[in-house]
């Protein structure tokens, strides 16, 4: 009788506890620095947008807001190590449109993106810049598309990795301008880069903010933008639609912790990062890379992410996406 007893007062005791420990993790968090995983290379848009936002973080929070770096793999192992990290706000990942259309590509996925992330916010969202290497014969789609008709296989273009926003816009490309060209997969936007301005590869959907300096420079060839509008950075570049009606797709980026990250948490890490958009230079510095500031809640996120979830599965009745074991 006693022991049932002791067990009783023992449970109650458990039950105050949490009661009393989830305010004051309300109101403690967070006690010690987040850390924020970019799942691909240094120089990629990912990368250049969560190193923007990171210091207006750590002030807004309170505590450093760590950038770590986790290329490679498809961004799959970089989001692997969110997903299963403990759900308490302290690890987050920024997360593009590849955590959407991945299941439409992998047949295994050691996570579900609708069960295993908690939304935070929806940061950005912006074109990609169709962009050639100069030694490519072709001043517009129109003439992109015929050259690769006149040697179907011949041209090869790039992207940060399997999954990744250039990879799905240009298949998107491919499919609607029924031409044919050779997937050349990296390990970050940075790497992509570097070989198309070395004439490795001929063309690159690339994040405008990673294109820019080379456009600017003539390094490489601006011939249209991914959105359905002329975007600001390259106001006199078209769009892809001009030449190809109906052409629309465009990247985002967004925040993410683990499943089953305390609201709290959540709450306070979006609070952080609206304040942070909300800031003059931030959100100078990102509209000047041609992206639009959104700063989404987490309700919001998780809309879109599930918008975008069904979106690649439609376009995947259409589009032949190469599936990965």
């Amino acid at each position: 009788m006693k022991i049932r007893f002791h067990g009783l007062i023992g449970a109650v005791l458990a039950i105050c506890f949490q009661l009393v420990a989830g305010p004051a993790f309300a109101q403690d968090f967070p006690n010690r620095p987040v850390r924020m995983i970019v799942p691909y290379g240094p120089g990629g848009v990912t990368d250049i947008t969560a190193r923007i936002i990171a210091p207006g973080m750590s002030e807004e929070l309170g505590q450093q807001v760590i950038v770590e770096n986790r290329p490679g793999g498809a961004a799959i192992p970089g989001f692997d190590l969110v997903a299963k990290s403990k759900p308490d706000g302290y690890t987050i990942v920024a997360a593009t449109t590849a955590l959407a259309a991945q299941p439409i590509l992998f047949k295994k996925l050691p996570y579900q993106a609708d069960k295993d992330f908690s939304p935070v916010s929806l940061v950005i969202v912006m074109p990609t810049i169709l962009v050639i290497h100069p030694s490519i014969p072709a001043r517009n789609v129109k003439e992109l598309i015929a050259l690769a008709k006149s040697k179907p296989g011949a041209l090869n273009y790039g992207s940060a990795g399997n999954g990744s926003d250039n990879h799905l816009t240009a298949e998107v490309f491919k499919y609607a301008a029924k031409i044919d060209a050779l997937h050349v997969p990296y390990k970050g936007g940075g790497a992509v880069m570097i070989d198309l301005v070395a004439g490795q590869i001929a063309f690159v959907f690339s994040p405008v903010p990673t294109a820019h300096s080379y456009v600017s420079s003539g390094r490489l060839r601006a011939l249209a933008v991914s959105g359905s509008k002329r975007n600001a950075a390259f106001p006199d570049v078209p769009t892809v639609a001009e030449t190809l009606p109906g052409f629309n797709v465009n990247a985002w980026l967004g925040l993410f912790g683990p499943g089953g990250t305390p609201a709290n948490a959540t709450d306070r890490l979006f609070a952080a990062t609206a304040r942070t958009l909300q800031r003059p230079e931030v959100s100078k510095r990102l509209t000047a890379m041609g992206a639009e500031v959104v700063g989404g809640t987490p309700a919001q996120m998780g809309a879109h992410l599930k918008s975008e979830m069904d979106r690649w599965v439609n376009l995947a009745k259409q589009v032949r996406f190469e599936v990965v074991d």
